[in-house]
């Protein structure tokens, strides 16, 4: 473990991308849903952040599950030869996410290290409970953080404060890690040191909130 991953109080993650494979859903279900598959995952991640944002800007919440749920009916207007049966399926799936598969064993790692491990998400607690516990990973976790609590979804100032005033933590004493860049340029703007969970390699983006480093699994924070 380098020196600069050590030297952290508390590790938060973002949960949904980070921790948990958002695609792993349709994955169960890709021969229902056939070859447009991907696409059909693609677009539902994309309508379910979009809606947090436009909710949050219009000041209209509405929880995660539900806009979830908005999404994936979007997505069946959007690919009308997709089975709408599958919609209840579907919906089990993304509560039961994969978590991806070097999870368990970095936040063990960390937590040996004697920081604290966390989730701050735009997840419901319900929603990060149920995939907490089919991931298996209830025991790493110490706290868990749900912007639902506050009615606004990440970027706003606001739901990175959650885990610095529960924590007790300043913003530098944190480690910040997240696979959505938008989400790290919202926390480096918090004062986070911030990890992008880059698993895509995907083009960087928001260059005046850069990462202060760029990993392609949750690994990188412990070789």
């Amino acid at each position: 473990m380098t020196d600069e991953t050590m030297r952290f109080e508390a590790y938060v993650f973002d949960a949904y991308g980070t921790l948990f494979d958002v695609h792993s859903a349709v994955y169960r279900h890709a021969g229902a849903i056939g070859p447009q598959h991907q696409a059909f995952s693609d677009l539902w991640r994309v309508k379910q952040l979009e809606y947090t944002w436009v909710r949050s800007l219009a000041g209209r919440y509405r929880d995660f599950d539900v806009l979830t749920e908005a999404a994936l009916d979007f997505c069946f207007t959007r690919f009308p030869s997709v089975d709408r049966g599958l919609k209840g399926a579907l919906l089990e799936a993304y509560r039961r996410l994969d978590c991806f598969p070097e999870v368990p064993a970095v936040l063990a790692a960390l937590k040996q290290t004697g920081a604290r491990v966390a989730i701050l998400s735009n997840g419901t607690p319900a929603m990060l409970t149920e995939a907490i516990s089919a991931a298996g990973i209830g025991p790493l976790i110490d706290s868990v953080f749900s912007v639902d609590a506050l009615h606004v979804y990440k970027t706003a100032p606001a739901a990175y404060a959650m885990a610095t005033e529960a924590l007790e933590l300043a913003p530098a004493a944190i480690a910040f890690q997240s696979s959505n860049r938008w989400d790290i340029a919202g926390a480096k703007a918090f004062g986070f040191t911030c990890h992008w969970i880059n698993r895509s390699g995907a083009p960087d983006e928001y260059p005046d909130l850069a990462p202060d480093a760029v990993y392609t699994t949750l690994e990188g924070l412990t070789a």
